[in-house]
């Protein structure tokens, strides 16, 4: 009798440890799984490539420089823009806008020929912004430009910037100049370019901060950001972003 119950508890012991095994299969399994999806969460892809209509070109402003871009070429980069598709257009802003516009033409015709003939997105800051709309108005930017965005330009003319009239471009955005009369005469955002603004009531450079609309536009309020933070703060650098890659 005692080789069947030993036969049997053998028999027994041999399907538990089967089943441990078993188990211990489907745990690892079970963990190996878990992991792989933990990883796949916490592991993100590399951002894809920005979908763009074309390249991107920065426009500065009075008393500014290229640098002046550099929180917005990071967000660009990490937004998944190649450094090839982002130019920073450098120019004297102490000069006649009108010979800043017309600069800005030869840059845009450089840039365009670089990408395949691709239409360009225009984003200027203050000073900068005046100069790219007497591009896209006067200079045949219509045909070339797909986005203009403006933060903070002195579209209509403002008054602070009286303190340096001696310098023709500020002279020009004063309100009621030939040069502001000229460029706001009839359609202020002619042709199919998509125009937006960001403004905002604490600016204190552009007064009154109406001055930074424009009709026809898509004019956004920015919230509470003093005029030389426009190029600084996140959240218009992402907004900027949004727009151009709508």
């Amino acid at each position: 009798m005692r080789r069947p119950l030993l036969a049997a508890r053998t028999a027994a012991a041999a399907r538990a440890t089967a089943a441990a095994r078993a188990r211990a299969t489907a745990a690892a399994r079970a963990t190996a799984a878990l992991a792989a999806a933990i990883l796949t969460v916490a592991v993100p892809a590399a951002p894809a490539r920005a979908a763009t209509a074309g390249p991107v070109i920065l426009i500065h402003g009075y008393n500014s420089s290229t640098a002046t871009w550099d929180l917005l070429v990071t967000r660009l980069r990490a937004a998944g823009y190649d450094s090839g598709d982002i130019h920073t257009f450098g120019y004297r802003y102490r000069q006649s806008n009108v010979t800043s516009a017309e600069r800005l033409a030869d840059y845009v015709r450089d840039v365009r020929e670089d990408h395949g003939g691709a239409k360009v997105d225009l984003v200027g800051h203050s000073m900068g912004a005046v100069v790219a709309r007497y591009y896209v108005r006067t200079l045949g930017g219509t045909a070339t430009v797909d986005d203009l965005v403006s933060l903070a330009g002195p579209h209509h003319g403002t008054h602070m910037l009286s303190v340096c009239r001696f310098h023709a471009s500020c002279r020009e955005v004063l309100p009621g100049s030939a040069f502001l009369r000229a460029l706001n005469a009839g359609d202020e955002t002619p042709g199919a370019v998509d125009y937006r603004t960001f403004y905002s009531k604490c600016d204190l450079v552009v007064v009154p901060y109406t001055s930074a609309m424009l009709d026809g536009a898509r004019n956004t309020d920015a919230g509470c950001v003093g005029h030389t933070e426009f190029r600084l703060v996140p959240s218009v650098a992402e907004q900027v972003i949004a727009e151009l890659r709508n």
